[in-house]
C-alpha cells in the first residue's frame, strides 16, 4: 500500500474589521509611524472589538469557511487541534469550545500552546494522526486575540501584535501531497526573554499581579530577535538540505509575521527572491499563531498542486521550526 500523508485540502480564515493603525498607536504610546516600520514592517493590525469576544469568536468563521469551501458538513470533522496561547479560558480547550459552536458534535480536539510556533506544531501533530489511519479529517487552527495580553503603555510590544485566526483542513493522500517533512525545535531557557510572568500555577492571579502588569507580555527584544534570525534560518535550511532541496525547488515561503528583518533573513538563508515570500505583516502584524495559516489563507489561489512550499516559525519559549508541505489542489 502507498504511504498515507496528510494533505491539505481546504484553507479559511478571519481578521476582525477594526484596524489599529500606527497613526493611532502614535497617538496611546511615544512612537511614530516610521519608527515602527523601520524595525518591524508593520502599518496595520487588526484588533477583536465587542464584549464577551474570544479567540475562539475568530477561530468559528475560519473553520465554517473551510468547511464551506470543501463541501462538508463540520459533523464530519474527527478532530481539531488549536494552537493558542490565548485560550478564551484556562480551560476547558478553546478546540472544545471551537467545536460545541460550530456543531462538530462528532469531533474530540484539544490546545496546543507553541506561542507563534503553534500552527507549526499543531499542523506536524494533526498530520501524524492523519499517517496513521485511524482519522480521515483533522482541522487545524492557528489563532488568538494577542490584544488581550498586550500592555497599550509600553511601545515595544504594543506596536507588533494583532489578532487574527486561520485554519486548514488535513485529510488521508497517496499522492505524494500533503505535509512531507518537519523540523522543530525548543529551548525553554528562552523563556527569559519572552514570556508572561503570571496566570499560570508558578504565580496565581492576585491583586499584586495586575498592579504590577504582570499579565502581559514581557519581550526582551534583542536576544529575541537574534534567536529568531538564527532560528528560523537554520531550521528551514536544514529542512531543505535533508530533502535536497534548493531555493528552486521551493515555490513559497509561508513566514512566520513577527518581523520582516526576520522574514527576509530566513529568505536569504533560502537562497529565495523577495516574489517568493508570502507577505502580510504590513496589514495584520503579528497574530501569534494565527500568521501562518492567513498567509495560506490569503495565498490560496496561488497555490497550485504539486508546488513544494515551506512554512517557518519562531515563537517565545522558546520554540522554532520549519514544515515542508507539498500543496495538494488547485483552487478553484
Amino acid at each position: 500500500m502507498p504511504a498515507i500523508t496528510a494533505a491539505i485540502t481546504s484553507v479559511g480564515g478571519y481578521v476582525p474589521e477594526y484596524r489599529l493603525t500606527n497613526a493611532i498607536l502614535e497617538t496611546m504610546v511615544d512612537t511614530n509611524d516610521e519608527w515602527i516600520k523601520s524595525r518591524t514592517g508593520i502599518d496595520e493590525r487588526r484588533i477583536l472589538k465587542g464584549e464577551g469576544l474570544a479567540t475562539s469568536d475568530m477561530a468559528v468563521p475560519a473553520v465554517l469557511e473551510l468547511c464551506q469551501k470543501r463541501g462538508i458538513s463540520p459533523l464530519e470533522i474527527d478532530c481539531l487541534i488549536c494552537g493558542t496561547v490565548t485560550p478564551d479560558m484556562i480551560f476547558p480547550a478553546t478546540a472544545n469550545i471551537i467545536c460545541d459552536k460550530i456543531g462538530a458534535v462528532n469531533a474530540w480536539g484539544f490546545d496546543l500552546s507553541a506561542a507563534c510556533s503553534g500552527f507549526l506544531y499543531s499542523l506536524t501533530t494533526g498530520a501524524a494522526l492523519i499517517e496513521s489511519g485511524r482519522y480521515k479529517k483533522v482541522v487545524v487552527v492557528g489563532a488568538d486575540k494577542m490584544s488581550a495580553i498586550v500592555d497599550y503603555t509600553d511601545r515595544s510590544t504594543c506596536i507588533i501584535f494583532g489578532d487574527g485566526a486561520g485554519a486548514v483542513l488535513l485529510e488521508p493522500s497517496t499522492d505524494e501531497n500533503g505535509v512531507l517533512d518537519s523540523v522543530l525545535k525548543s529551548d525553554g531557557s528562552g523563556k527569559n526573554y519572552l514570556h508572561m510572568k503570571a496566570g499560570g500555577s508558578l504565580k496565581p492571579a492576585s491583586a499584586e499581579t495586575i498592579a504590577a502588569k504582570e499579565h502581559y507580555i514581557f519581550q526582551d527584544g534583542q536576544p529575541v530577535f537574534k534567536a529568531a534570525v538564527k532560528g528560523m534560518a537554520d531550521a528551514a535550511y536544514e529542512l531543505m538540505q535533508r530533502n535536497n532541496l534548493t531555493g528552486d525547488d521551493i515555490v513559497w515561503l509561508v513566514p512566520h509575521q513577527a518581523n520582516k528583518r526576520i522574514i527576509d533573513a530566513t529568505a536569504k538563508r533560502m537562497d529565495l527572491p523577495s516574489e517568493k515570500v508570502m507577505l502580510n505583516i504590513q496589514k495584520f502584524g503579528n497574530t501569534t499563531a494565527g500568521t501562518i495559516p492567513l498567509c495560506l489563507w490569503e495565498w490560496e489561489k496561488q497555490l497550485h498542486k504539486g508546488d513544494k512550499i515551506v512554512l517557518a516559525a519562531f515563537g517565545g519559549g522558546f520554540t522554532w521550526g520549519a514544515t515542508l508541505v507539498q500543496w495538494a489542489y488547485d483552487s478553484e
